[in-house]
């Protein structure tokens, strides 16, 4: 699902196809934002029956998009102030861990929680660039008077775990649907998102404690994930839920974000959306083509004006905004799908990724 605008690289489209041949797969969608992945494309759903394959969901299952509103004015926004109070949210969270696993259900503490990781993922303060639903936008909560964090992030090493588990019994086989195998990675799997999603709530009381504030959260959507659909299993692999109320979709770090809401077949797209830009370049390739082009210092800043917190070089070049696709191609071509309609762009004010331990 892609226009001719779009760039769609061949080992994507030919990753998509052998995924589609596996045993039991009925249905293959590749979605705006496909790019390669380890043997399976990213920004896709696949929908099979009688059998799932749990090595097409990852290690970071649960990886998604939380979005809150918060009590940070935008006209009294200090970025580089702000920037210098943001210390190392790497690092083990020290408030009140009983009371948060209590709240969250979780059975016990993990030093994990509350940290982004590597990647892709990322924390990022945000402002209301344009709103172009303004009846859909009151109804979710959001107003254009208030900073918003976009929080990006998964289920760490629990995800990882979990898979390994999984690829050392089974490789990257399918489980029989209603086998004790099957039953017993779907426990672990729903775990995972529960922990996802604890990790974005902890991310973003944390980030927003280091500035004062307080935060509302207005949506919260996992992309990594195994759905039951119709009378078998959605896998969605960098693809967001059409069935989830509103959906994030954010750039890189140098361009806009978006707020969605989906509209129109959800059949006709396997229920899901894209999650993301997409990966123009990959990561190996990031440092040797960029570096004779920008220097750290310059990385640090966009050409939107907002800062950027990385104090892993490696991970700078990776992440910049020209590894990744256009992200406003991706959102025309969910529209002219018939599978969006857009309620508002966000602009970047602050971009974290990691900073260094002391």
């Amino acid at each position: 699902m892609a226009s001719n605008k779009n760039w769609i690289e061949g080992s994507a489209l030919e990753q998509l196809k052998q995924t589609a041949s596996l045993p039991g797969m009925k249905l293959a969608v590749g979605l705006p934002d496909l790019h390669p992945g380890r043997g399976n494309p990213i920004g896709a759903t696949f929908y099979s029956e009688g059998i799932f394959y749990p090595y097409l969901v990852g290690g970071d299952i649960g990886c998604g998009m939380g979005l809150w509103q918060s009590q940070l004015k935008v006209r009294k926004t200090k970025r580089d102030r702000w920037v210098q109070k943001l210390g190392n949210l790497g690092s083990p969270w020290q408030g009140d861990r009983e009371a948060f696993v209590q709240e969250q259900k979780l059975p016990q503490w993990d030093d994990a929680l509350g940290t982004i990781g590597g990647g892709n993922h990322f924390a990022e303060l945000q402002k209301i660039e344009v709103v172009f639903d303004q009846e859909l936008f009151e109804k979710a909560g959001l107003s254009k008077d208030y900073l918003q964090l976009m929080v990006h992030s998964g289920s760490r090493g629990l995800g990882q775990a979990i898979l390994r588990r999984h690829t050392s019994r089974f490789g990257a086989a399918g489980l029989i649907c209603g086998s004790e195998e099957a039953e017993s990675y779907l426990q672990k799997h729903n775990y995972a998102l529960q922990w996802a999603e604890a990790n974005r709530q902890l991310i973003a009381k944390r980030f927003l404690d280091a500035l004062g504030s307080q935060g509302q959260r207005i949506a919260d959507i996992n992309h990594n994930t195994l759905t039951p659909w119709k009378q078998g299993w959605l896998h969605r692999k960098g693809a967001a839920p059409g069935d989830k109320g509103i959906v994030l979709i954010p750039g890189s770090r140098g361009s806009l974000s978006y707020i969605v809401r989906p509209i129109g077949d959800l059949d006709f797209s396997a229920c899901s959306l894209a999650h993301g830009a997409g990966r123009k370049w990959n990561r190996s390739q990031c440092k040797a083509r960029f570096s004779p082009r920008f220097r750290v210092k310059d990385l640090q800043q966009t050409s939107l004006g907002s800062r950027v917190i990385c104090e892993d070089k490696e991970l700078l070049y990776e992440e910049l905004p020209e590894a990744y696709k256009n992200i406003d191609v991706v959102i025309q071509d969910l529209v002219d799908f018939g599978l969006i309609e857009v309620i508002a762009s966000l602009r970047p004010v602050i971009s974290y990724k990691t900073r260094r331990s002391k």
